[in-house]
């Protein structure tokens, strides 16, 4: 059941979405030992591309051992996106580059960026149109959400905007920016994006927390793939048991405590050696604990002395006191984990729907956020 982007397979038909301070190289690979999928780096600015600065350079570079590597880039000016795309392509040998029209957070959709953008509808279309025509050969694809609220429904238009500029896919994180992560993915939009684009494949995003949710996606909304955000954090194994799905295995159960913290162990030295300091690695792994732990009768207290350590000595003395061979009880499986703001009204620049035919970049909408 491979997906096609352009002429990438992905087999199985599963896409990591991009997460700020989430999705590093560290985490990509930790993922990509699981299993297979198409491992999206996380997402970066288009202007801090161009103007070359060094942080954005190295979150650009490809993982070692990867067989694709796959960009995503945020912009607002499609002069400076195709720029982008070009340094992307020529210096860093992106063989996949995605646009975020999809990110909610408030600093950016103020400005007319993110999920605000494709309001802007001939505005939308000149940057994917600048972004597939930098890019060559090398596919093109969008994510995005419905919209900016429900009066102001964009996924649509959107995504037949995007087929008609030549993307080679397009992805719909099932939620409106108003919701931010509240409330219910809306998997009948999915299907009613899927019946609208018709000659380039339709990818889901929203509420896949394990392998069945993908599997029940993909039968009710047709559409061709999924794209897996918050479903992986503090479960990298997820990509294990998709591939197993997908191929018609049995998904291995949940795993035991000790095994879990295994992949602790592992995930907190990846991230020390990316980062060439073991207390910024340990530091940057803080925020995972709480959702390796999700469900996993560990304790507050310890929780929060893990959330809090120091150096791998001390957060591996901690992991010592965990019970190897407690279960993950099934009435647990699906809580979720990461982001759960919303909903929150979305604050645009002034008469931005009023003056929707406008095809003029916003200024200063090019900042870094979290995605879509």
């Amino acid at each position: 059941m491979a997906l096609k982007i352009g002429p990438i397979d992905v087999d199985p038909p599963v896409v990591l979405a991009p997460m700020a301070g989430v999705t590093n190289p560290a985490f990509r690979r930790l993922c990509r030992d699981f299993g297979p999928g198409l491992y999206v780096t996380e997402m970066v600015s288009s202007r801090a591309l161009v103007e070359r600065t060094a942080k954005t350079r190295d979150m650009m570079r490809p993982d070692p051992g990867a067989p694709v590597h796959s960009v995503q880039l945020s912009g607002v000016d499609p002069r400076v996106v195709g720029a982008a795309v070009r340094v992307a392509v020529d210096d860093f040998g992106a063989d996949h580059v995605d646009l975020n029209m999809g990110c909610p957070v408030p600093k950016v959709t103020r400005l007319g960026g993110g999920a605000a953008l494709p309001v802007h509808r001939v505005l939308f279309r000149d940057i994917v149109r600048a972004a597939v025509r930098a890019a060559g050969t090398v596919p093109v694809t969008v994510k995005m959400r419905k919209g900016v609220d429900d009066a102001t429904l964009t996924f649509v238009e959107a995504g037949r905007t995007a087929e008609a500029e030549g993307v080679a896919a397009v992805a719909l994180h099932a939620r409106t920016a108003e919701q931010l992560y509240s409330g219910r993915a809306d998997w009948t939009a999915v299907a009613e994006l899927k019946n609208a684009v018709t000659s380039v494949p339709v990818l889901g995003n929203g509420d896949v927390w394990q392998a069945g949710d993908a599997l029940a996606m993909m039968a009710e909304t047709g559409c061709d793939g999924v794209v897996v955000g918050r479903g992986c954090l503090g479960r990298p194994w997820l990509f294990r048991d998709l591939a197993a799905a997908f191929a018609g295995r049995s998904v291995p159960a949940p795993p035991l405590l000790g095994e879990v913290v295994a992949v602790m162990r592992r995930h907190v030295r990846l991230l020390a050696e990316l980062r060439g300091d073991e207390f910024l690695g340990v530091r940057d792994f803080r925020k995972h604990v709480g959702w390796y732990l999700t469900g996993y009768p560990a304790g507050p207290e310890r929780r929060r002395r893990m959330a809090q350590a120091s150096s791998l000595q001390e957060l591996d003395g901690l992991l010592d006191e965990l019970n190897p061979g407690t279960e993950l009880p099934p009435d647990v499986w699906h809580l979720p984990r990461g982001h759960l703001h919303g909903p929150r009204p979305v604050t645009l620049p002034e008469r931005w729907r009023e003056t929707a035919a406008d095809p003029t970049p916003p200024e200063g909408a090019d900042v870094e956020s979290s995605g879509g």
